[in-house]
C-alpha cells in the first residue's frame, strides 16, 4: 500500500501475518495477531519535512528525484476492537524491550508465543503495540529491526571525514574489534589502510595524557579462523580490512583505547525521527492509500503512546525537541511518551558520521561524546556558559504529555539532575504537562527477570531492585491523563529546596562507612565541548573534541538515608523495605579501570544479617534481624510498602500479590539472608 506523506511517499507491505501468543485470549484484550513487514520511504530531500536531515541531499534518487530508504516493521494487535491505543516502542539498538519491561517477558526480538507475552499486561489492556527500525547504522543479527539508508556521496566521489572510536576490552586475548566498536553496529571504512594516517592512543583513565600507539604495533585487519587444522591446531590468519581494528599484542582489559582516522560513506542517520512521525502518522490517520489498499490500523486508534529507554529514552526526547512531533498536516503524532532513564541527554545522530549506536558518555566510557548537551529540562531555561534560551517543549499545539523516568543511575552518569535544575543546579519546576519521577535506589537496567545478583568487572554486586511495576502503573497514569484528563501523581523528584539533592561533598558526608565498600570518586561532570566551527551544521572537524569552557554544568545526587538508600523519589518495595543498600553507582574492580564508575550499573550492599555480624564487621547499618526478626516479617514489610504505592497510584493493586510472593523467604535468589 502505498500512502501519500509530505514531501513523498510511503508504502508498507506486510510479508507474514499470523496469531499471536499461540492463539491465546488475554482477559480485556482478546486474541491477538502478528503482522511483519517492512515499510519502503520515497522522500523529497530539498522538501520541507525533510531539508534539515544532514546529508539526505547527498544520497542517490530514483527516477523522480525522491530518496529511497526502508524499515522493518512488526505489530501485535488484537483481533478484536482493543483498547484503540497504539503504544510504539522505539526498541533499543534494535532490540525489541517493551514486552521484557511491561510484561515482565523474556527477551525476545522474535516475540510469537504465550511465553513471549510474558503476564500479558499490554495485551490484557488491549493495546497495538507496533515497533518500527529507525535506526541506521545497525547490522544484521540476533533478530534486530533494520532501517536501509543509502550512502551519502559528493557526487561521484566519496565523502569524507575524521570519525573517533573507542575501544575498552572486558576480558584477557581481544585483539580485534570492528571499528565502530560494537560487533552489532556497521563501522566507517577507512580511507587508507596505512596505520600511519590515524592515530591510536591509550589512557588509563579519561582525565590522562593520551599515550600514543606507534603505527608498527595495530593494523587495520582482522582476524580469520576457525576452518581448517595444520599439524599444530585450528589456522588462523590476519586479513586487511577497511572496517577493523587489530591490535598485535592485543588490546590491554581496562584501558581506553581511542582511534581518530579519517573514514569515508556517512549515511543520513538523522532520517530516523522522519521514519517514526511518518509512520506512526499513516499507522494513526489514514485509512488507505491512493489505491484504495487499507491501512491495517485504520480506524483503531484514538490515541498514540510512545516509550523508549536510555538511547531510545534520548531520541523521544529529541525527537519532540526538533519538532517532529506534528506530521505533515500539523496533528500530534504522540499524545504521550514516556523516555525512561535517558538522563539529561538528546539523540547524535544528525551530523555526518554520527554514531546512533554510541552510549550517552559516561564517567569512563566514550567519556568525551556529546550526547548531554542543552537544553535538558523539558521547560525554558538559560544556558549560564552561553546565554542561550531553550526548552524541550516549545510547541504547545502539539507537543505531548510527558513522563519522565529516570533511576539513581541518572544521577551519578547520565546529568539527570539537569531535567529538573536549571545549568547552575537551581530547581526548575517541570511545566504542567510533564512528570518527573526518580526511582529510588535503581539502577539503569533494571532486569524484571534477574535471578541473582552479579559483579562482573565491578567491585560490588550489581543493583537488584526490581521496579517493572512501575512502568504498569506510569502507563495506566499516562493514558488516564491523555484520555480524560486526570492528572497523574505529582513529580516525585530530588530537590535543593529540600535538601534532597545534593552536591557530592554533603552525599559523602552522608552515605555511611560500609566496611570494604569503596564509594565513587564524584558524579559525571559535564563541560562544554567544542567539536569545530561546523558543529551547528552537522560537521565534526575536531576529533577528540576540545573543552570549551571548563567550568560546564552543575551536576547534583539525590541525598541518601542512614542506610545509603535514596531519600526522595518513588522507593520501590525493596527500597522502602531493603535487605542492603542500592545505589545507582558500581565500581570498575582492580585492573579494569579501579574506581571509575562502571557504565550503567548499580551496586547491592547486603545488611549484615545479624547484630552479631555487625558487630564483628563493625557496619553501622541495622542487620536484618533487627528490622524483620522474621522472614514472615519481611514479606510484610514488602506488603505494607506496596500497599501505599498502590494508594498513591504508582504501582497497580493486581502487582501486590506477585511482588509479596517474590519476597517470601528472603526474596531468594536476589538476596541471601542467612537466619
Amino acid at each position: 500500500m502505498t500512502a501519500g506523506i509530505m514531501n513523498g511517499s510511503l508504502e508498507l507491505r506486510i510479508t507474514e501475518r499470523g496469531p499471536f501468543a499461540d492463539g491465546h485470549s488475554f482477559e480485556g484484550g482478546g486474541p491477538y495477531e502478528r503482522l511483519v513487514g517492512r515499510v519502503r520511504f520515497a522522500v523529497d530531500p530539498e522538501g520541507s519535512a525533510y531539508m534539515d536531515v544532514v546529508d539526505l541531499d547527498r544520497v542517490p534518487r530514483n527516477d523522480l528525484a525522491l530518496v529511497e530508504y526502508a524499515s522493518d516493521l512488526c505489530i501485535l494487535r488484537p483481533v478484536g476492537p482493543g483498547n484503540r491505543r497504539l503504544f510504539f516502542g522505539y526498541g533499543n539498538r534494535g532490540n525489541k524491550r517493551e514486552l521484557q519491561f511491561f510484561n515482565d517477558a523474556p527477551a525476545s526480538n522474535d516475540p510469537r508465543t504465550l511465553c513471549d507475552a510474558g503476564n500479558g499486561f499490554l495485551m490484557r489492556r488491549g493495546y497495538t503495540v507496533v515497533w518500527a527500525a529507525w535506526q541506521g547504522d545497525l547490522l544484521p543479527g540476533d533478530g534486530r529491526m533494520l532501517l536501509d539508508v543509502p550512502v551519502a556521496r559528493d557526487g561521484a566521489e566519496p565523502l569524507t571525514g575524521l570519525v573517533r572510536s573507542e575501544f575498552i576490552a572486558d576480558s584477557p586475548g581481544v585483539s580485534t574489534c570492528p571499528l565502530s566498536g560494537w560487533a552489532s553496529t556497521r563501522s566507517y571504512p577507512t580511507v587508507s589502510l596505512d596505520p600511519a594516517r590515524a592515530r591510536l592512543t591509550r589512557r588509563r583513565y579519561p582525565g590522562d595524557a593520551r599515550e600514543p600507539i606507534t603505527s608498527d604495533a595495530w593494523a587495520f585487519a582482522r582476524t580469520e579462523g576457525g576452518v581448517g587444522l595444520d599439524a599444530q591446531g585450528a589456522e588462523t590468519a590476519l586479513v586487511e580490512s577497511d572496517t577493523h581494528i587489530h591490535v598485535f599484542d592485543g588490546f590491554e582489559p581496562g584501558w581506553i583505547y581511542e582511534l581518530v582516522y579519517t573514514a569515508r560513506d556517512p549515511r543520513p542517520y538523522g532520517i530516523g525521527h522522519a521514519v517514526v512521525r511518518d509512520l506512526v502518522s499513516f499507522l494513526r490517520y489514514e485509512a488507505t492509500d491512493g489505491c484504495g489498499a487499507t491501512n491495517p490500523l485504520a480506524g483503531t486508534i484514538d490515541k498514540a503512546y510512545a516509550w523508549g529507554r536510555s538511547q531510545t529514552g534520548r531520541c523521544i526526547r529529541d525527537f519532540v525537541y526538533r519538532g517532529y512531533n506534528a506530521d505533515a498536516q500539523g496533528r500530534r503524532v504522540f499524545d504521550g511518551v514516556m523516555p525512561h532513564v535517558s538522563g539529561g541527554g538528546l539523540m547524535w545522530m544528525n551530523h555526518r558520521f554520527a554514531r546512533v549506536v554510541s552510549p550517552a558518555g559516561q564517567q569512563y566510557e566514550d567519556h568525551d561524546n556529546c550526547a548531554d548537551r542543552f537544553p535538558f529540562a523539558y521547560g525554558p531555561s538559560v544556558d549560564h556558559l552561553t546565554g542561550r534560551e531553550d526548552a524541550i517543549l516549545k510547541r504547545p499545539e502539539t507537543d505531548p504529555l510527558v513522563l519522565h523516568t529516570q533511576s539513581a543511575t541518572e544521577y551519578w552518569q547520565r546529568r539527570g539532575s539537569l531535567v529538573h535544575t536549571d545549568t547552575e543546579g537551581r530547581d526548575l519546576e517541570p511545566p504542567d504537562s510533564v512528570r518527573i519521577y526518580l526511582w529510588a535506589s535503581s539502577q539503569h537496567f533494571a532486569d524484571p527477570n534477574a535471578v541473582r545478583p552479579t559483579r562482573g568487572i565491578c567491585r560490588h554486586y550489581a543493583n537488584i531492585v526490581q521496579t517493572s511495576m512501575l512502568f504498569r502503573a506510569m502507563l495506566d497514569a499516562l493514558d488516564a491523563w491523555a484520555t480524560h484528563g486526570t492528572a497523574p501523581p505529582s513529580s516525585r523528584i530530588p530537590r535543593r529546596a529540600d535538601g534532597t539533592l545534593v552536591e557530592y561533598e554533603e552525599w559523602k558526608s552522608r552515605f555511611p562507612s560500609i566496611p570494604g565498600v569503596m564509594i565513587p570518586s564524584g558524579a559525571n561532570t559535564l563541560p562544554l565541548y567544542d567539536f569545530g566551527p561546523d558543529m551547528e551544521r552537522g560537521l565534526l572537524t575536531r576529533e577528540p573534541p576540545e573543552v570549551a569552557d571548563a567550568r560546564g554544568y552543575a551536576i547534583l545526587v539525590p541525598a541518601v538515608d542512614a542506610d545509603g538508600n535514596d531519600v526522595a523519589g518513588v522507593r520501590a518495595p525493596m527500597v522502602q523495605a531493603p535487605l542492603g543498600t542500592c545505589t545507582g553507582w558500581n565500581l570498575r574492580a582492580r585492573e579494569y579501570g579501579h574506581g571509575a564508575m562502571h557504565e550503567f550499573t548499580g551496586s547491592y550492599l547486603p545488611f549484615p544479617d545479624t547484630d552479631s555480624e555487625a558487630a564483628m564487621t563493625g557496619d553501622p547499618r541495622a542487620s536484618v534481624f533487627a528490622r524483620y526478626h522474621s522472614a514472615g516479617g519481611y514479606a510484610e514489610a514488602i506488603e505494607a510498602a506496596a500497599r501505599r504505592l498502590v494508594d498513591e497510584r504508582l504501582m497497580l493493586e493486581e502487582d501486590v500479590e506477585q511482588v509479596v510472593a517474590r519476597a517470601r523467604d528472603w526474596g531468594r535468589p536476589r538476596h541471601d539472608v542467612r537466619l
